[in-house]
């Protein structure tokens, strides 16, 4: 099973002239291969671009710890709004095919 996190690639707004205007890439990056090296979840592939989202993948444990990562990950701090989860599997054919879930998940 892989959980893609699909956040909408939208700039950071007010960055100064010249800035990298998606900086919550790295930040998302950052805390997913962190994640990673606890043993929490596996980065299952190199992030992308794909139309008007920028997309994560995740695995290497059961679904609701896969989307509650993808839930933190929304919530980080500069991350856009609209973020969506899509439960898939590493043979899908392309991405986006599977169930969809809206970010964040709501609080137990």
């Amino acid at each position: 099973m892989v959980v893609e996190i699909h956040v909408p690639l939208v700039p950071t707004p007010d960055l100064p002239d010249g800035a990298y205007p998606f900086p919550w890439i790295e930040e998302i990056e950052n805390f997913l291969f962190s994640l990673e090296d606890r043993g929490g979840v596996e980065v299952f592939d190199d992030g992308e671009d794909d139309g008007d989202a920028y997309v994560f993948f995740v695995t290497g444990a059961s679904e609701q710890d896969l989307l509650a990562v993808a839930s933190r990950v929304a919530t980080l701090p500069g991350v856009p709004a609209g973020s969506v989860a899509v439960v898939s599997n590493d043979e899908a054919e392309e991405f986006g095919l599977g169930r969809r879930v809206a970010l964040p998940l709501p609080a137990l």
